[in-house]
């Protein structure tokens, strides 16, 4: 059995952690380098940075605060924001992530996954994919959530993956903050069409949102959350005890 990847995201704005709805009203949270040591010393088993206005400000990511967040955990970093070409991948692995998330600047620019992808290997490559319901449609929104890019997102991932993208985050923007359960639906339509890991974000309000996930849509590696880590409603250790309970795979 395949254990299951438990995620805390950190999506940073100007430095700092910030959470809000459907990818709307952020509030401020916390420090990134504070909220990352704690969850690496509390049983995550990866954690998420995403420097959320780089792509939407037109400008690079932050790589003080990030190569401080990375200097001060022990489990696989992801990091995104502003990633737009094969000079931001190497400048950001070198600030210590362990793998780039790609997400506007893919849409720009597609040959970029295939590129990082023979340069860094398949495994560093992950595509981030924020998708919402059009007339009953997924589709590609770009740019934090605030541009529709009309593009079809079970067409796109399928696309990202025959380029080169060793991992996808499937973000619904739907249940983004909603705190009612994650997008089954769509996580089984990705889930169907790709033979990569596939990381669940948006959703997430209980622990037993996650049972649902991986008991529901068994193909899916890994749950991401926000706020209810940040805010302390779950903690990653006693939501892998429930899982644990529940016979699903995790690490303890």
């Amino acid at each position: 059995m395949i254990t299951k990847r438990i995620i805390p995201c950190l999506d940073v704005r100007n430095g700092t952690v910030v959470k809000g709805t459907n990818f709307e009203n952020l509030n401020e949270i916390s420090s990134p380098v504070e909220l990352a040591k704690f969850y690496s010393d509390n049983g995550a088993d990866e954690l998420v940075f995403y420097d959320i206005t780089a792509s939407s400000d037109g400008r690079k990511l932050f790589t003080d605060i990030l190569r401080e967040t990375a200097e001060n955990v022990f489990i696989p970093l992801t990091v995104g924001g502003g990633i737009n070409t094969l000079d931001d991948f190497d400048r950001v692995l070198k600030c210590g992530a362990d793998k780039v998330s790609v997400n506007s600047g893919a849409i720009r620019n597609p040959d970029l996954i295939h590129a990082a992808a023979e340069k860094y290997g398949d495994q560093c490559v992950v595509l981030s994919v924020d998708v919402k319901r059009v007339d009953g449609q997924f589709k590609v929104f770009a740019k934090g959530g605030r541009e529709n890019t009309g593009l079809d997102a079970l067409s796109w991932i399928e696309r990202g993956v025959k380029n080169g993208a060793g991992e996808i985050v499937v973000n619904s923007i739907d249940t983004d903050g909603v705190k009612k359960g994650f997008d089954i639906e769509m996580l089984k339509a990705v889930c169907e069409i790709v033979n990569v890991p596939v990381i669940a974000s948006g959703g997430a309000g209980s622990k037993q949102d996650f049972v649902d996930l991986f008991k529901t849509v068994p193909g899916i590696s890994a749950g991401l959350a926000a706020s209810i880590f940040h805010y302390g409603e779950v903690s990653v250790k006693d939501l892998k005890k429930t899982l644990k309970e529940n016979d699903i795979t995790v690490r303890l």
